[in-house]
């Protein structure tokens, strides 16, 4: 791949499936899309995890009722959200084969402080640090882009704002944007292959599996850097 800054952008999903890490070791910057209204059906807030009696239920975290517009940063934890989640996660099978390694992961989750984002972003920090992949975060918040900016104006603006030259998404986002407009505005659109792994949460994956196969599989097919 030519020189230049390769551009993640994505809203923090809820311990996501592997496929997600991906953009973190594609990319030189990850910026947390938390300027955009917060999807309810989505994955920012929940997701799904095997119980102890062996099925998969969703894991919901306690977020204060909201307004239909509000955006993912201006979210807020319901009262006592830490004891609530503590007492959800009674109902999950989390003992992971590794213990020590996946500890600093498991005390991220159960740590409800701040606001969702802050623990949204302290959650994947710590997951993507359990995988070794590269750590450079910042939020959408933080850059001023106007809010009249929609769709792939507002990622073009966002990626401009932060020095990149190449903005990179998962596959599944081709039909969203078009290259002439990333082209015309000096920046360089690219996907990655499609992702053939599992879909469930990266937790349920490094709570049973080996470290290193879940790397492996998030790095496989991907653009040497």
């Amino acid at each position: 791949m030519e020189h230049g800054t390769t551009v993640a952008i994505m809203q923090p999903y809820f311990i996501p499936y592997a496929g997600y890490f991906r953009l973190f070791a594609a990319s030189d910057l990850f910026v947390i899309y938390d300027c955009v209204q917060f999807p309810r059906r989505g994955w920012v807030h929940r997701n799904r995890l095997v119980t102890r009696a062996g099925s998969e239920r969703w894991l919901t975290l306690p977020i204060e009722r909201t307004a239909q517009q509000t955006l993912i940063r201006d979210l807020r934890f319901a009262p006592d959200a830490a004891l609530t989640l503590a007492e959800r996660l009674r109902e999950f099978a989390l003992t992971p084969r590794d213990p020590a390694a996946v500890a600093p992961l498991i005390d991220a989750l159960r740590s409800v402080d701040g606001h969702p984002v802050d623990y949204l972003e302290r959650l994947l920090h710590a997951i993507v640090g359990y995988l070794g992949l590269r750590w450079n975060v910042i939020r959408s918040t933080t850059l001023g882009v106007p809010p009249s900016l929609r769709g792939q104006d507002r990622i073009i603006e966002i990626t401009r704002r932060v020095g990149g030259t190449r903005y990179v998404n998962a596959s599944g986002g081709r039909g969203l944007y078009t290259a002439e407009a990333f082209t015309a505005a000096g920046v360089e659109l690219t996907f990655l292959s499609d992702y053939a792994g599992p879909r469930s949460s990266i937790l349920t994956r490094v709570l049973g599996e080996d470290r290193d196969a879940v790397v492996a599989e998030i790095l496989g097919g991907l653009p040497e850097r």
